[in-house]
């Protein structure tokens, strides 16, 4: 289990990645993956019970999680590099063609940590559901963790996948949504009405906790407190307060940073406002 300081240290070089590797492909998603950054290096530094030695795709005997928001693949592929499931150098080839860093995740190729193939929105939950499910079969302790992204739980997969869920008491099973209020056209509230998330998955019948995704004590206080649920006969969604393109002045707080690429001069600039901690790829 890393420190704060150390777990702060990934997030930062995490970031750095991010822009670096949307910046080289010339495309990418990198506002979302900034805002998700801070939890998911929790997740998977001090949460997750998992070991890139002996991971497998079927999940067993360790802890899942899949990317339900498949776009933020730059964070995601930032933080298995970071955790040790693939070379930090293979970053550098994000997006480029014959690449196994795909705009989505993808299984073809066998790239390690990946369990899911995802980015069709709405769909991951229902899988991570599944995998919850087999796991309480099969007698496996591990949890199941999924990332949904609020934009995306406009889709009428996610209430489906919950419904589900709840319905099948799969308390093995941790959701999180990373609650930046932003999605490609806008403001999430200005383009569906979707009104508070908190009390939606409450009435679904979740155990609904929310946190500051930028607080380190914070999320793993939440994380902490999700575990201590198991046994409630239901599943837990951490809604993380978060802020998209969160450390770099220019693109913090706008949906306009969604999907769009820095330019060489912007991600200079980028770098000027995140520390290189680990070094970069």
């Amino acid at each position: 289990m890393k420190t704060l300081e150390e777990l702060n240290q990934i997030a930062a070089q995490v970031r750095r990645d991010i822009v670096r590797m949307v910046s080289m492909a010339k495309s990418g998603h990198p506002g979302g993956s900034m805002s998700s950054a801070d939890f998911l290096t929790a997740l998977y530094g001090s949460v997750m019970q998992h070991d890139p030695a002996t991971w497998t795709r079927d999940g067993k005997d360790q802890d899942v999680f899949i990317l339900s928001a498949g776009h933020l693949t730059p964070v995601y592929y930032s933080i298995l590099a970071r955790m040790g499931y693939i070379p930090v150098e293979e970053l550098a080839t994000f997006r480029k063609f014959g690449t196994r860093l795909q705009g989505h995740p993808s299984v073809r190729r066998g790239l390690p940590g990946i369990t899911q193939a995802s980015g069709s929105l709405g769909q991951g939950l229902s899988a991570a559901a599944g995998i919850a499910l087999g796991k309480r079969l099969d007698g496996d302790p591990h949890f199941t963790y999924v990332l949904c992204g609020d934009g995306e739980s406009e889709e009428g997969q996610i209430w489906e996948a919950a419904l589900f869920a709840a319905h099948h008491g799969l308390d093995n099973l941790i959701a999180m949504t990373d609650w930046n209020h932003q999605q490609i056209d806008g403001n999430v509230d200005n383009v569906a009405g979707q009104g508070d998330l908190e009390a939606k998955w409450k009435a679904f019948g979740w155990n609904t906790l929310v946190a500051d995704g930028h607080d380190m004590a914070a999320i793993l206080k939440a994380f902490a407190d999700a575990q201590a649920l198991r046994g409630s006969g239901k599943p837990v969604m951490i809604l993380f307060n978060t802020d998209m393109g969160h450390g770099v002045d220019f693109m913090a707080g706008t949906h306009k940073w969604h999907g769009k690429a820095p330019s060489e001069e912007q991600c200079a600039d980028a770098m000027t406002q995140i520390p290189e901690t680990l070094g970069d790829f």
